[in-house]
């Protein structure tokens, strides 16, 4: 659970960063085995590939339900449940999880969006949602960090549009905003949590490192403000089975055959 102090920061500024919500253990044991796992998947051709408008490419990879995996395990973790539940205060459930790959001198750009900017078009009527990203590298502006407009959530929802093949906030708007607020480049070490609004612009640099920059995000959503008319094949409501911290220790990438 968060302190109050926290509590307050998020409130304010639409975004918390807690420090070493996995611990070594927990953090390596994720990322060895996301690696092994992802990367065969990419070689395969089982991942998604997200450009920019540079032509670098991020790996994405996103899971409609928590299985018994190791991605299932960390998604239903009581910390990160607690939490989600506590900022949102209502019956809460996982709206979807994923992992997000920039590989070393690969992975691209992601332009300024809020994450409510696309779910309201998935028919997610109010803002009562967030997302907790969970860093297994370090996470510096080398290999493109997230970057946030602290207190824009308060805002509100933004338009947006497809631009590249993203879904961005409208220029005008933007332009708007990146004076009215300061831009904050959020540096992580592994294990590291940031959890942040749904309303909250961020954006993320590619990534020009020798370093590999990969995290992971589980977002909740209010269980009464599951989408209203089916448009994709995930965020529906399903049933979260809470399991204790740490449980990720015990599971492998697949739930055996």
């Amino acid at each position: 659970m968060l302190t109050h102090e926290q509590y307050q920061r998020y409130q304010n500024d639409g975004y918390v960063i807690i420090p070493g919500l996995l611990n070594r253990e927990e953090t390596a044991h994720f990322r060895d085995t996301a690696r092994e796992d992802l990367r065969r998947q990419a070689e395969a051709g089982e991942t998604m590939r997200k450009g920019d408008k540079a032509g670098n490419t991020t790996l994405l990879k996103m899971w409609y339900e928590a299985a018994d995996d190791v991605y299932g395990y960390v998604a239903r973790d009581e910390r990160l449940v607690n939490v989600a539940r506590q900022i949102i205060g209502k019956d809460t459930y996982l709206y979807s999880h994923k992992m997000t790959m920039k590989e070393p001198r690969e992975g691209g750009a992601w332009e300024w969006h809020q994450d409510y900017g696309y779910w309201y078009q998935n028919k997610c009527l109010a803002p009562e949602m967030l997302s907790i990203w969970i860093s297994l590298d370090k996470s510096v502006k080398e290999n493109g960090c997230l970057q946030v407009l602290p207190g824009s959530h308060k805002l509100g929802r933004l338009d947006h549009i497809r631009v590249d093949g993203q879904t961005v906030v409208d220029e005008e708007y933007l332009n708007a905003a990146l004076q009215r607020f300061p831009l904050l480049y959020v540096e992580m070490e592994p294990g590291d949590a940031l959890i942040f609004d749904c309303n909250l612009l961020h954006r993320s640099d590619a990534n020009t490192s020798d370093m590999p920059r990969w995290g992971y995000i589980a977002s909740y959503n209010a269980v009464e403000n599951e989408p209203f008319r089916k448009v994709r094949d995930y965020g529906h409501f399903q049933v979260m089975k809470q399991v204790p911290a740490g449980t990720l220790l015990t599971a492998k990438a697949k739930v055996p055959a």
